[in-house]
């Protein structure tokens, strides 16, 4: 059998076509990269928040001090560069092609950074879009990153196989809204996540709740939020609330998403991301002294 499983369905994880995890490349080819911990975002449907949580838990790692950068793996709905009012063209030297940057310093890998327009449409197929994700990883000059973040697109894929497959992820957050529905969905990304034994480290709940400006109380207006019930159906170890903000859609619109003031609300979810970390350090050091 070869390096990328072809038989119908595969026998490491049961997914039909998918092909088992191989060993990722640990870094990109480039000379110019040392990216020391990658955490994808995920979500099983379309129009939960999940890119705007990528921007929201990159702020936030960067305002604590860390070198942070963001590849936007939704290539056919990219957005990460409108929310941190990024423009221009990505530029490229002999070594790689060097990543755009956000007023604060976050770097950022996005094909809407590549195109003359930006509401230009990307009408690609999967072979094109899973090359150019690979060449994002493989080929930019990240320098020194502490942590990346890849804002994957929506649903069950095969760039969600590719990325699962291709990057050393150390585990990924799913973002979900306070409904059945959504909750269900999430469930088959969280599920294929575990067969491809990649950890699913925290659930970030969108949209649960909008509070009011006058009476200060809580309105479910999607439901009762469900993250508490839904991180222990699928045993995911943390999980968050974010409310409906009228301020998030603003800043985004200004291209201002680190001005916005997520206080502590994002804590359990780092909190995870770097526990992640530390037990993938222990990991590689272990293996190189028994190396």
């Amino acid at each position: 059998m070869s390096e990328e499983c072809s038989a119908s369905s595969c026998s490491s994880c049961g997914v039909s076509g998918c092909g088992s995890r191989k060993a990722p490349e640990e870094k990109p080819k480039t000379a110019r990269a040392n990216v020391k911990h990658v955490i994808g975002v995920v979500s099983g449907k379309g129009g939960v928040g999940k890119s705007l949580v990528t921007s929201l838990l990159a702020s936030q790692m960067h305002k604590r001090g860390f070198k942070v950068g963001i590849l936007d793996a939704d290539i056919t709905g990219p957005s990460i560069p409108k929310a941190f009012g990024m423009s221009g063209r990505l530029t490229a030297d002999n070594d790689g092609i060097n990543p755009g940057m956000t007023e604060s310093g976050i770097k950022v890998m996005s094909v809407n950074l590549m195109l003359p327009q930006e509401d230009m449409a990307v009408a690609w197929r999967g072979p094109v879009i899973t090359g150019l994700l690979k060449q994002f990883w493989e080929e930019t000059n990240w320098e020194d990153v502490d942590y990346l973040f890849v804002d994957m697109p929506p649903g069950t894929s095969d760039i969600f196989l590719t990325v699962m497959q291709s990057f050393p992820l150390e585990g990924i957050v799913t973002v979900s809204a306070p409904q059945e529905l959504v909750a269900m969905i999430v469930g088959k990304a969280v599920n294929l996540a575990h067969d491809m034994n990649v950890p699913v480290i925290g659930l970030v709940e969108n949209m649960a709740y909008f509070k009011c400006d006058e009476c200060d109380k809580e309105h479910f207006i999607f439901g009762e939020p469900q993250g508490r019930f839904v991180a222990k159906r699928y045993q995911i170890p943390a999980y968050s609330t974010l409310p409906i903000d009228p301020e998030f859609a603003r800043l985004c619109d200004m291209g201002k998403v680190e001005d916005y003031d997520v206080a502590d609300k994002l804590d359990p979810i780092i909190e995870q991301i770097e526990i992640a970390s530390r037990l993938a350090d222990a990991k590689k050091e272990g293996e190189q002294a028994q190396g």
